[in-house]
């Protein structure tokens, strides 16, 4: 059974950084192109960032564009989100998961922005 498992959450002030990680099962990850999705209290499930599957390319939701940034390591089976300037609406719960192709999702990794 494939396997989603979203890190590296927490409590943060407004202006910090956090750096999320997945770690993922699938034997497919190398070809697979990925992505870090959030859904925050009320609010449907939404994409933040896309990573293609050798990493060369990469696209942002506008509301992240130029603070976050996606990365991958196809050896470890590990997509990455640094996550800079964090704004309270970045308060989420965030998820990764194929791009194309979803697979069951995981728990997720809390953020909070908050002072």
């Amino acid at each position: 059974q494939v396997q989603l498992v979203e890190s590296g959450g927490g409590l943060v002030q407004p202006g910090g950084s956090l750096r999320l990680s997945c770690a993922t099962s699938t034997i497919n990850f190398s070809i697979s192109a990925m992505a870090w999705y959030r859904q925050a209290p009320g609010k449907q499930r939404e994409l933040v960032a896309t990573i293609t599957s050798g990493g060369g390319s990469t696209n942002y939701a506008d509301f992240v564009k130029g603070r976050f940034t996606i990365s991958r390591d196809n050896a470890k089976k590990t997509v990455y989100l640094q996550m800079n300037s964090l704004k309270p609406e970045d308060t989420a719960v965030y998820y990764c998961n194929r791009q194309v192709g979803v697979l069951s999702w995981g728990q997720g990794t809390q953020v909070t922005v908050s002072s």
